[in-house]
């Protein structure tokens, strides 16, 4: 096999799944990125499948390490191949987000489904790396693989101009025959070869985990997975001196001539409030002024206290400041749209302490009347998004959410996401169902997990449990629980956090179908939006209003008032 002429050759990652391509990778987003560094990488590309769950936290990893974060997805064409696409510009970024959300949004929650004609319809979507599977499948000929080889890149020919084919080899029986294989297609097809390592762990020491993740997964015992089990633990980021021994210089080179042509960074994405709420003859400044005077007025008018207009336009300068006018008259238009309904609502928290808020209705704490600390809201010196809870009656707030989609739509508004991890009772269950326990063993682990804390007394509690600590499965058990809490488990959507855009909401974060009918999601979490500050309308809902809307229709049946 050709070798690398340099001992320690520059190269790049263009291929790496996190644990975000759910109970696939090994490692999170940070830890990924920070190997990479330490490792002396000159770019690593996240590419979980078919979403952009994790960049985000990659994106904040990669700040504090000197190294290049290119964004990408793999995909599987459900009528092609298997590809990797990398985002090179914005407008690449905003396709392939787009890509994501078409895919997710034509399947039930946690699938996606894409076909050729989604691939060809990207104009401008940065770069594609073919991968072409290997020929393991039980009683697939060889014409068979040649057959499907042939079609797949004379698809892929149409894409040339930006379209390589990767070489990923990771010492199995087969690499030279691979290597072989991939060389001639390249050639055939006039694509450009590149190294991939298809990563699915940060270091090699992840495997047994990576094999359980896959169990997991595919609900079975590792014992019964056989051949669906990956064959040695080489997914991982190899240092460069050992890609230098299995890949060809140039293969490896390559990888660092894309890297540099991919330009796009998540700090370029930004956010746009809906136009619609504010007239066209006014700008948002203006038309949240307007609203607020006309809130003063209504609150006292026989005049609006000195210290209350201070505080008013004190406010109001920070706020046209930092430009949050548009996020103040999206919960405003919400509230209003609420209590046009008869749904009590009421915003609580840190904007109790707006004067504002109070004026526009969204809380009820006088600021005539108390002392106000607006800087715990907002302040320019923590340079973080305000946040406006605001509470609706539980029974009634799904026609507040219905009425952000209808009209908003699904194009520009969805929930924002909730990441649900491991804890040590479904780490427990799950890794004791992959090591082959039974049901009953399983259960009674779970049920005592109380104790679950990884002090020194865990065998000692195991023990009493019914548990000999020193059982090879057992002590198996224990490391991976160790490892995989705090893993993500799968997406799920927030309580009632909306995020409202002006332009399609699928060019700044993939949207995908949530479990319950009629919702759909964004990939990020509150955590991911305000990393890149970006702002959602947290509509909640709380029982206690409920409540006090029964005793106000009790006390009117009772007295007619």
């Amino acid at each position: 096999m050709p070798k690398s002429q340099s001992l320690n050759p520059a190269y790049a990652e263009l291929h790496c799944l996190s644990n975000f391509s759910f109970l696939r990778g090994a490692s999170h987003p940070e830890e990924l990125v920070k190997q990479a560094a330490t490792l002396g990488y000159e770019a690593l590309a996240i590419t979980d499948e078919c979403s952009l769950a994790g960049i985000v936290r990659a994106h904040v990893a990669a700040k504090t390490v000197d190294i290049k974060l290119i964004v990408g997805v793999e995909i599987h064409i459900s009528d092609g191949p298997h590809l990797v696409v990398l985002a090179t510009t914005k407008q690449a970024y905003a396709e392939i987000s787009a890509l994501v959300s078409r895919g997710r949004r034509r399947s039930e929650k946690g699938q996606y489904q894409l076909f050729r004609d989604d691939v060809e319809s990207l104009i401008s979507a940065g770069f594609i790396i073919w991968l072409p599977n290997r020929p393991h499948e039980p009683g697939v000929s060889s014409n068979a693989v040649l057959a499907r080889d042939e079609a797949e890149g004379r698809w892929l020919e149409k894409l040339a101009a930006r379209c390589w084919i990767g070489l990923e080899l990771f010492y199995l029986g087969d690499d030279e025959q691979h290597l072989y294989r991939i060389t001639k297609l390249a050639q055939r097809f006039n694509f450009r070869m590149l190294a991939c390592g298809e990563v699915h762990m940060h270091c090699r020491q992840r495997h047994p985990l990576a094999d359980t993740l896959a169990a997991i997964r595919l609900r079975q015992p590792i014992a019964a997975l056989g051949f669906q089990l990956a064959k040695n633990n080489e997914r991982y980021l190899r240092p460069r001196e050992r890609l230098a021994k299995i890949y060809p210089a140039d293969a490896l080179l390559e990888t660092v001539r894309i890297a540099e042509q991919c330009d796009f960074n998540l700090d370029e994405l930004h956010y746009q409030y809906p136009h619609e709420l504010v007239p066209a003859e006014k700008t948002p400044s203006e038309h949240l002024r307007d609203l607020t005077v006309q809130g003063m007025r209504q609150r006292w008018p026989d005049g609006t206290p000195e210290k209350v207009t201070r505080l008013v336009d004190h406010e109001l300068a920070l706020i046209a400041e930092l430009g949050y006018e548009a996020f103040f008259l999206t919960v405003n238009d919400v509230v209003t749209f609420a209590k046009g309904r008869n749904i009590l609502c009421q915003g609580r928290g840190s904007a109790a302490n707006s004067a504002v808020c109070y004026c526009l209705g969204i809380t009820e704490v006088n600021p005539a009347c108390m002392e106000m600390l607006f800087e715990r809201f907002i302040s320019k010196e923590r340079n973080e998004p305000p946040d406006i809870d605001v509470d609706f009656e539980h029974e009634r707030r799904e026609e507040v959410i219905q009425y952000i989609y209808q009209k908003y739509g699904r194009e520009r508004a969805a929930l924002a996401a909730t990441v649900i991890t491991y804890k040590a009772r479904s780490a427990v269950r799950d890794v004791g169902k992959a090591l082959g326990m039974s049901l009953e063993q399983v259960d009674r682990l779970a049920k005592n997990i109380f104790w679950w804390d990884g002090n020194k007394h865990i065998p000692e509690r195991l023990s009493e449990v019914g548990f000999d600590p020193q059982n090879p499965v057992i002590r198996r058990l224990m490391h991976l629980v160790a490892e995989i809490i705090g893993f993500p488990r799968h997406l799920s959507q927030h309580v009632g956090g909306f995020v409202i855009s002006d332009q399609p909401l699928h060019e700044l974060v993939p949207i995908e179908n949530a479990a319950m009918p009629e919702r759909t999601i964004i990939q990020w979490d509150k955590n991911d939006l305000e990393a890149l500050g970006l702002l959602k309308v947290d509509c909640l809902c709380l029982g206690m209003l409920s409540a006090i809307r029964r005793c106000f229709n009790l006390i009117e049946g009772f007295s007619g008032e």
